[in-house]
């Protein structure tokens, strides 16, 4: 892994430090994640400051940064070592990110998909049930989105991903709405996927369906609908791995 900034006087300044910090928490993060360090301890604060270039202090930040993040674990007098994905806090979005810029399986895809079903059906039935008119109002323009997004007037994905930031949002429930950052960065890779195996972008008239339900306060329709929305892509996923196994390239 080569190095991505060169020393510099100003590398210390307040504003650059901490750019400077988050290109090496990304740069750490990603090779940790991908298996660059697979079968050899991880560098010493110092090899890792010459490698790239930066102050100790920056690289110090990074290396607590990801020993928060769950990645990295230091030990007195043993240095610093990788965690197993276990201890991984996958509900941190850089974590969730670099899982997914990865080569991806369809193992990820689906694990992650599960997790939607525990979370996006409910959060369709609780905004039936105690969605204002503004969150409401917001549902109704995700789905115009998308709508607009087939005749070429908007951007697929994030259409897409605005309908579903708007339920979470619309559920009025705070837990719900504090997955809006995970969903949002798993869903963009998610969408994008599946979207190439269909060949086509998202259903108007199944998200259609969930706001419909939703309009008329009619939680149990919603719940339905939005579990359908995913049993989608969950069917689509296990036919992709019974006709090409199971990595996604």
């Amino acid at each position: 892994m080569t190095g991505f900034l060169q020393n510099d006087p100003l590398d210390d300044a307040p504003e650059l430090g901490r750019n400077l910090t988050q290109g090496m928490l990304n740069v750490l993060g990603q090779a940790i994640v991908v298996g660059d360090y697979e079968g050899r301890p991880f560098p010493t604060e110092a090899e890792l400051t010459k490698q790239h270039g930066v102050s100790r202090s920056v690289t110090r930040e990074a290396v607590k940064m990801l020993t928060a993040k769950g990645l990295l674990h230091a030990r007195p007098r043993r240095g610093t070592s990788i965690q197993p994905t276990s201890q991984w806090n996958l509900f941190d979005t850089d974590v969730l990110r670099w899982m997914l810029e990865r080569k991806l399986s369809s193992d990820l895809l689906r694990q992650f998909n599960q997790l939607r079903v525990a979370i996006e059906p409910e959060a369709a039935a609780l905004a039936a049930q105690f969605a204002g008119p503004v969150e409401r109002e917001a549902i109704t323009v995700g789905l115009e989105r998308m709508v607009a997004a087939e005749q070429g007037l908007d951007d697929p994905l994030a259409a897409d991903l605005a309908f579903h930031i708007a339920v979470l949002r619309g559920s009025r429930n705070p837990f719900y709405q504090q997955f809006r950052d995970v969903v949002s960065t798993a869903l963009r890779t998610s969408i994008r996927f599946t979207n190439r195996i269909k060949g086509r972008t998202a259903s108007i008239r199944d998200h259609a369906a969930v706001r419909d339900a939703i309009d008329r306060g009619d939680a149990d329709a919603a719940r339905v609908a939005m579990r359908r929305l995913i049993d989608d892509v969950l069917i689509l996923l296990e036919d992709m791995e019974r006709r090409d196994g199971k990595t996604v390239a």
